[in-house]
């Protein structure tokens, strides 16, 4: 889907289309999701959104998504797993193992699962399945979708305020702000294994 149908859709239907296009992102159903925020920061550098308003339906379509997610793990269970859990290597086994240290490390693995495509979609049927405190995950995903949303529409909004970006190029811009977080990611736990082996 490119830019200019993207922007198409927010003419027509305002600021509700960026809620539904990350609702929908989160709960696993394929949608421009780093794209769109970068996006709306980058229209709203042009004046042709408001910044307030396009950060506040994207925290709403983006915390939406993470509670429909919980309670869909919550309800469905094992079989989100056996449908989503492929994508980053999670087995129905495997997440039996996994449910303590998932809990144990609930805040972090949320946090960082907004900036990791997969993860993202995974973590919040996994919060309902382990029966994660609900008011905790509301607190916890509440403060990552602010995050998430605000980190990419301000780079957005920045680099479309200093440069002249097309708005049409925003999609490729999106896919290698995505490389770079997933590449940075991948540095990091490699660091981080090397590190824990140097202790054995």
């Amino acid at each position: 889907m490119g830019s200019e149908q993207i922007i198409q859709y927010i003419q027509e239907y305002s600021y509700f289309i960026i809620f539904i296009f990350l609702f929908f992102g989160i709960v696993g159903i394929p949608s421009p999701e780093e794209s769109l925020l970068f996006l709306v920061g980058v229209l709203a550098a042009h004046g042709q959104l408001s910044m307030s308003w396009g950060i506040l339906f994207a925290f709403l379509g983006t915390f939406a998504g993470m509670l429909a997610g919980y309670y869909a793990g919550k309800y469905v269970g094992y079989p989100i797993i056996n449908k989503y859990g492929k994508w980053v290597g999670l087995t129905e086994e495997k997440a039996v193992k996994f449910e303590a240290q998932f809990t144990m490390n609930s805040p972090k693995t949320l946090i960082i699962g907004f900036f990791m495509p997969g993860l993202r979609q995974v973590a919040p049927y996994l919060s309902g399945i382990f029966s994660l405190n609900i008011l905790r995950y509301m607190l916890i995903t509440g403060a990552g979708s602010l995050l998430w949303s605000i980190s990419y529409i301000l780079l957005g909004w920045g680099l479309g305020s200093t440069f002249p970006i097309n708005p049409n190029y925003v999609p490729y811009l999106g896919v290698g702000l995505l490389v770079i977080v997933i590449l940075t990611t991948l540095i990091q736990y490699v660091r981080k294994k090397r590190k824990e082996r140097g202790k054995i």
